[in-house]
This record gives structure tokens, sequence and C-alpha cells, in this order.
């Protein structure tokens, strides 16, 4: 069986550190059930996790289950912290770089890690990348679909987006706190299962229509989810820059191209909508994604891959090739 690199997987510490000023939205974690533990956020249960979250040898163990190679893992999106006063989220991402710092040294080279910034403060959020690539040696960094509300591809991002650039950093978006929940009608479930893509959709978008790439052409930036809705958002992206003089002298550059430089994992839990997204951004830029070790992960990878198409030199490049492409990494995979 092939063997991949997973470009998507989430970490949570053991334990977080008391707040140092006492601020509201400070997460926690309380005992429950078996190994599992709550995660508590204003005295309410925000998720249960389990002990894979924090426990590497049973991560490692996992890993070989589902023949991932290497695994890149980044924060849960809720530790984000884009709402707490920025001094406040620097502590705590901080904290959090720290430990998955910790869990990438402990794991003898199976794990790479994705630092989480505190975007709500440019300066801050720069320092702190700067540290996660310099001194821990982090891959890149995991950053959100859109900032308290304001989407990614504004050009208010656009120091950070030069100082990723210039520190040769990977970007992985990933949803969060999307927008529209209020037109779901449903458990919180839907959060992660619908208003996630719809809002990763958007982020790329706005990408597109930021004209971000123009102004960073070496940004390697990937969406999580396949893109959300981007692929069926194209068409008519494409279709309205022929209608709207507007959205002409908006958009600088073919939409289909620019969406082309972006990459994507293949976390669509479905070989037909894989296809689709092959067919509308090309074989350089999907890659491997489970969301493990979440309930709500892809567990066969692999065999995904190899279902989507029988063509040995596509699997190669969405298992592997495009992954370290997108990382900076060169050499064979173990």
């Amino acid at each position: 069986m092939h063997r991949a690199i997973d470009i998507h997987a989430h970490v949570v510490p053991a334990a977080f550190p008391p707040s140092l000023r006492g601020q509201a939205g400070w997460p926690s974690l309380e005992s429950a059930h078996d190994c599992h533990r709550n995660i508590m956020i204003d005295g309410r249960v925000y998720r249960t996790l389990t002990d894979r979250c924090w426990d590497v040898p049973k991560r490692i163990a996992d890993m070989d289950a589902m023949h991932v190679a290497l695994q890149v893992v980044s924060p849960m999106p809720e530790l984000f912290s884009y709402w707490l006063p920025a001094l406040d989220a620097d502590d705590l991402l901080r904290y959090i770089n720290d430990q998955t710092a910790e869990f990438v040294t402990a794991s003898g080279g199976r794990l790479i890690g994705l630092a989480a910034v505190p975007l709500q403060d440019l300066d801050i959020a720069i320092a702190e990348l700067t540290r996660a690539r310099q001194t821990l040696g982090f891959a890149g960094v995991e950053i959100g679909s859109n900032i308290n509300g304001v989407p990614i591809g504004a050009p208010q991002f656009d120091p950070f987006f030069s100082a990723a650039e210039r520190l040769d950093a990977a970007v992985f978006v990933h949803a969060v706190r999307p927008a529209g929940m209020d037109r779901l009608v449903g458990p919180n479930a839907l959060q992660q299962v619908l208003g996630y893509p719809t809002d990763i959709g958007l982020a790329a978008a706005s990408v597109i229509t930021g004209n971000t790439l123009e102004r960073f052409p070496t940004l390697r930036i990937a969406f999580s989810h396949g893109g959300g809705t981007l692929a069926s958002l194209l068409p008519r992206l494409d279709e309205g820059m022929r209608v709207f003089p507007a959205l002409r002298e908006c958009v600088h550059a073919d939409v289909y191209a620019q969406a082309r430089r972006f990459f994507y994992d293949a976390l669509v839990y479905d070989e037909p909508t894989l296809r689709h997204l092959l067919a509308t951004f090309g074989d350089t830029g999907l890659m491997v994604g489970t969301d493990y070790p979440f309930n709500f992960h892809e567990r066969h990878p692999v065999e995904r891959i190899c279902k989507t198409s029988d063509d040995a030199a596509l699997q190669q490049k969405l298992l592997v090739a495009n992954a370290k492409r997108f990382l900076g990494l060169s050499g064979a995979i173990a």
C-alpha cells in the first residue's frame, strides 16, 4: 500500500495554563469519560476530545494504520483566538505552538508543525510566525478563513502574506466561525459539516478577487475541505467577468488560472467529487488531508485516492509530491 503525507490534522495540548489576565474565552480542559477530556470555553463544553489529540505514540500507531508517513499538525481552529485581546491571544498561541513543537520532536520525524498566530494584530502575528519558522522549525502557519469576519483576501492582511512569502512559509487556510450558521436548520455539528466548506469557498474566492497572488507570486497557500464551495463558484465568477465591467476591472487575472495556483486538501469524502476537483483545479495542488483525530475525519485517505484514479503517477502526486512542494520538503519519505 502507498504511504501519504497528511497535510490536515490537528493537535490540542493535554492542558492549558491559566490566563495571565483572567480573560474570558480562555480554554481549559476537564476530564471526561475514559481517555477523553472536555475542552471548556466560558464554562461550557465546546467539544469532547480523545487523547489522540496529545498522545504522540497513539497518533503514530493510527498513522501507520492509515498508511500515513508524515502528518502535518496544526491547532484546532477554535484555538485561533482572534476574538481575544491580542496580547492574551499571543500568550495562548505561543504556548500552543511550543506544545506543538514538543509533539513534533517526540514523533521522531513523523510530524511537521504549523503555527497559529494572532492575526487581529499583524505585528504580533508576524513576530510569532517568524519565531515559528526560525526557532521552532515549523513548515508554516494555519490561518482562519476569516479574521473576526474580515476575509483573508482583504488588502489589510498584505503585510502578513508578505512576511509568509519572505519566510518561505506554507499557509494553510482552515474554516473558522463560518458565516451563514443562522441559515441552517439542525444541530451544532452542521458548523463542521456544512458551514466550513461554505466559508472556505468564500475565503478562497476572496484571495482571487483580492488579487493576492498578483502581489505575492511565490506565496504557497492551501485551502482545507477541498476548497469548499470554490469549484462550484468558479464558473459563476468566470461568467461574471464577462457580464460585469466592474468585476473585470476588479479581478486582474483569469479566475481558473488563479485557482490552479492554490493547493487544496482532498478531504471531500467522495471519489466523484475528487475527480471534479481534479478537472477544475488540475493535478498539481490536491493533497491528502484527514482532519485527524476528530471523529469527523477521513479514515482511509490512501484508499480514497487510489479509488479516484488508477494512474500511478497521479496517485503519487496526490499522496506525496504535491504536499512536498507545498511544505517545501525535499528528499524521499519513509
